[in-house]
């Protein structure tokens, strides 16, 4: 992974989520990190790497940069996010369900 986790925040839950069993199958979860509901998670690219979401959908807030504002992006699964190295992103699950992605090294 060519990333850096700099936070992991967690909003209150409910106790009706709490109750619910995971919905992610184990072949999904395999080589990927997850996201519940409520949780955002904030990643610095240590280099050029590949944001892919495999279930759910995310929410992406990228960094401002001296080019661009900050930009506000949702990604559903299959669908990839190239960061470049010291690029930072904010990500949260769009929906209540949470998501799971992978982080890899771009080509």
């Amino acid at each position: 992974m060519s990333a850096v986790c700099t936070t992991t925040t967690t909003f209150p839950s409910s106790p009706v989520l709490a109750k619910r069993p995971a919905t992610v199958p184990p072949a999904v979860r395999r080589g990927a990190w997850q996201l519940g509901y409520g949780e955002a998670t904030s990643i610095k690219a240590s280099s050029a790497s590949i944001l892919r979401v495999r279930q759910g959908r995310v929410w992406v807030t990228r960094d401002a940069t001296a080019q661009w504002g900050s930009e506000d992006l949702v990604l559903a699964p299959g669908e990839t996010l190239r960061i470049e190295a010291g690029e930072r992103i904010v990500m949260e699950p769009w929906d209540t369900h949470g998501a799971t992605y992978s982080w890899d090294a771009a080509a």
